[in-house]
């Protein structure tokens, strides 16, 4: 996965309660209210921009005060009142490190991990756990290039994958080159949605964590979320266009196979999250976090300014 630029962007980057402004170097500012971060039902969670920790503000005010946290991460997702927090690792040396937390944003476990962080991912019951991060020093990626790590983590049986990159996948004879991203799982805490990339080709794939093996849907797909219900699948295509962010947003219905560009024309280059069957969530640099409904109609909107990694608590 030849994504330099984008790595380099990454590397760079109660009630009646009074609320005030939390600054940064740039002036930018953002309304913060007291209060703690819990990921309990009702809430949008996030990464703030302006501090680069865990925030939140509720689903039905986005662009509200936000509460902010102590939590420092590059990506954040909660599913069943658990957290997975991918941040830059805490020690001398480059690394990150996958952090799961509660619901109080406590740390449980710490498992550190190659690379810059990417990706973040949990089941719906915050059993199963994958993360994805840039790495230099595969034998295959030319000089000054990055590749992927891509890792699953059963939390319940302890199994863990530090890098999928072994999946066989049916009817392909992979390049050497190949990298998985962007899992996004099934209720059955088994099945998962993934990104394939291999001989300059990219591969949305639905893969069985439990015998490492996988099948590719169709060309041209990355950083797959599935819906609530578990009948589609969001996705990034790549398109004619803005040669940095040369993607658009596609909705699958996994019944039909039939694909519906979204509102959204502007490059996206994110792994979505459905807020609910009908509206995904996705973050722009420097814009903040926006929604468009799943079904191709509407328009944009911004929900929350500086701001990223959106994630909604659920139950």
């Amino acid at each position: 996965m030849r994504v330099l630029i984008v790595v380099l962007a990454v590397i760079a980057l109660g009630a009646g309660a009074t609320a005030y402004a939390l600054r940064a170097p740039d002036s930018v500012s953002v309304a913060v209210e007291a209060g703690p971060v819990e990921l309990v039902s009702g809430r949008l969670v996030f990464v703030d921009e302006v501090s680069g920790r865990v925030a939140s503000v509720p689903l039905s005010s986005p662009g509200g005060p936000r509460r902010v946290s102590s939590l420092s991460c590059k990506r954040f997702y909660t599913a069943a009142g658990k957290g997975l927090c991918l941040a830059d690792a805490s020690g001398p040396l480059p690394g990150s490190a996958a952090v799961f937390v509660d619901r109080s944003l406590a740390e449980r476990r710490r498992v550190e991990v190659s690379g810059v962080p990417n990706r973040a991912k949990l089941s719906a019951d915050g059993r199963m756990a994958s993360w994805t991060t840039f790495v230099t020093g595969d034998s295959y990626a030319q000089a000054g290039t990055f590749s992927t790590r891509t890792a699953i983590l059963d939390t319940e049986t302890e199994v863990y994958a530090s890098n999928i990159e072994g999946t066989r996948v049916e009817g392909m004879k992979l390049a050497n080159d190949r990298n998985f991203w962007g899992v996004t799982f099934t209720p059955d805490d088994r099945t998962y949605y993934a990104t394939l990339s291999t001989a300059g080709k990219t591969y949305l794939i639905q893969g069985d964590a439990a015998e490492e093996s996988a099948k590719a849907l169709r060309e041209n797909a990355e950083c797959p979320s599935l819906s609530p219900d578990g009948r589609r699948v969001a996705f990034k295509k790549r398109v004619p266009g803005d040669g940095a962010r040369p993607w658009r947003q596609h909705v699958l219905d996994l019944t039909t196979m039939v694909e519906t560009p979204l509102a959204e024309t502007r490059g996206i280059d994110d792994q979505v999250v459905w807020l609910d069957n009908d509206t995904i969530a996705y973050g722009l640099p420097g814009e903040g976090i926006w929604a468009v409904q799943a079904n191709g109609e509407g328009a944009p909107r911004q929900l929350v300014p500086h701001a990223s990694s959106p994630s909604v608590v659920v139950g």
